[in-house]
């Protein structure tokens, strides 16, 4: 079979196929796609030329597609029984992408980052219904421009969050920042712990996020994103980071921990690294809303119809953004926390939101959304300002 192009099955790129291959495996994704047999008059067509030249052209074509950035795996596999598999290729020809994220403009802008990691045994089912209504939310409700809102998606065609675009997603967030902006970070997918090394961690660890390619190219620990996104944020700006992911509760490293009781008692904790290390902004108010405690782990909410997920944390604050505008920081953490305590008695929410998706939670939810702060205030007098 002469080689040429299949879309994977997987996140829809295109891949270069090798001559002789019956499957393809995304370097991506991960996901094995067959490969589509020829039409036998196009078979008929190119055994008739010299197939030494036939393959040069083959492979100069592909060299310039990827401009010389192909990556090839090739790869065999034993089943149980011991017999082997045909062999499963893994060339990637990378998607062809503007060299840069969309022109910065606006005093409103938002980066959404939500990975499903599609055909592995942690896959997440509701972290792209998660930014899409988080995009809902921001474009309808709040008046953020369209064109000022950068997702990162497993669907997304441009742009899948790997670690070096969701690197350099977080930068464009923040190209530019002046006092007046506001500016949303949403991130739905992994979140995890691992030793902390230079000494800035209370508890002895680092947070992280997991892109969808963390196991080839690693997490992005706590410390990059506070030196990207809080430390340049300027006097007059404002960050609202909202991360459903397991163990996010400092995840944006912020000196100050907002610990609040089930009747909405509330101490400011000083998280400030033993090491001295500054960890504020340059001015600006940072603030993140995080799906759980360090030690604890979030969860999913599960649809009535259609199979449809989200994250438990992500429809919580939607929920309580959109149905009583204006809120309180407390009074916003404390209707989080208690649309999730409803859910455990199959409680019913309303909303234009919850109407397209019908959500309900899943019962035995242990999580507590959390608040954390670049500085102290009280949360009960300072409004929510999107």
């Amino acid at each position: 079979m002469a080689g040429g192009r299949q879309i994977c099955n997987g996140c829809g790129i295109q891949l270069a196929v090798p001559p002789s291959a019956q499957t393809i495996r995304c370097s991506i994704c991960q996901t094995v796609t067959s490969v589509q047999p020829i039409s036998y008059s196009y078979v008929q067509t190119t055994t008739n030329h010299d197939p030494v030249r036939q393959a040069t052209r083959w492979f100069k074509g592909v060299l310039n597609n990827v401009s010389n950035t192909i990556d090839s795996v090739v790869a065999s596999s034993v089943n149980n029984s011991g017999s082997t598999r045909p062999s499963t290729y893994s060339y990637y020809l990378p998607i062809q992408r503007p060299l840069a994220f969309p022109p910065v403009h606006g005093r409103k802008r938002a980066l959404l980052i939500g990975i499903s990691y599609r055909s592995k045994r942690y896959e997440l089912k509701g972290s792209v219904n998660d930014v899409n209504c988080m995009k809902f939310l921001l474009i309808e409700k709040l008046g953020y421009p369209k064109d000022s809102i950068l997702v990162l998606t497993d669907d997304e065609r441009e742009w899948i969050p790997t670690k070096r675009n969701i690197q350099r997603a977080l930068q464009w967030l923040m190209e530019g920042c002046k006092s007046g902006d506001s500016l949303v970070f949403h991130y739905s997918g992994h979140g995890a712990q691992q030793p902390n090394r230079n000494g800035d961690e209370v508890d002895g660890f680092d947070e992280t996020i997991c892109p969808l390619d963390y196991e080839k190219e690693g997490m992005i620990l706590d410390d990059e994103i506070n030196a990207t996104i809080v430390r340049p944020l300027p006097k007059g700006a404002t960050l609202h980071a909202i991360i459903d992911a397991c163990h996010s509760g400092t995840v944006l490293d912020l000196p100050y921990f907002c610990r609040m009781n089930q009747n909405g008692y509330y101490t400011w904790e000083d998280h400030s690294p033993p090491s001295g290390a500054y960890k504020g902004t340059s001015g600006g108010l940072a603030l993140c809303f995080s799906a759980c405690d360090d030690h604890q782990t979030s969860a999913d909410t599960s649809a009535l119809a259609g199979n449809a997920m989200t994250g438990a944390m992500t429809f919580s604050f939607i929920q309580a953004v959109q149905s009583a505008p204006g809120l309180t920081y407390g009074a916003l953490l404390l209707a989080m926390r208690t649309a999730i305590r409803e859910a455990k008695t199959g409680i019913r929410f309303n909303g234009p939101i919850t109407s397209v998706l019908r959500k309900m939670f899943h019962i035995g939810l242990s999580q507590e959304p959390q608040l954390s702060a670049s500085e102290k205030f009280d949360i009960y007098s300072k409004r929510v300002v999107l």
